[in-house]
């Protein structure tokens, strides 16, 4: 079986979240299919040019494909959810009091948004 990549239109809804991690402060910006479905994140750190901000954003575009793929947010959860590294610690969100890496934070926050959105 071949997957298609189904992408977003040029013109698209989106919802951004403002976290904060150990004193990390980011931002996740997801972007919406029509349907209301994720089909991209964007995250924005606000220590601009670390090393940090590139891995976020090298995560960000791999993650984008694999939903434009197929890949479902319970299948990402399953993937990333609990990964392990810092920056970790509380954050300011009451539904996720603390995490364990940013990527385990955006799963997370991801499942709570969107766990059970149809499949693409």
């Amino acid at each position: 079986m071949i997957a298609n990549r189904q992408t977003l239109p040029p013109t698209r809804q989106s919802i951004t979240h403002k976290f904060c991690i150990d004193r990390h402060e980011g931002y996740l910006t997801i972007g919406l299919y029509p349907d209301g479905t994720p089909g991209e994140i964007f995250i924005k750190i606000a220590k601009e040019g670390s090393a940090l901000s590139g891995m976020c954003q090298a995560f960000c575009r791999a993650f984008s494909i694999a939903m434009q793929y197929g890949l479902s947010i319970e299948e990402a959860v399953v993937r990333f959810k609990g990964m392990r590294f810092e920056p970790m610690g509380y954050t300011n969100n009451p539904e996720i009091p603390e995490a364990q890496s940013i990527v385990d934070y955006v799963a997370r926050y991801l499942e709570l948004s969107f766990a059970g959105a149809p499949r693409r």
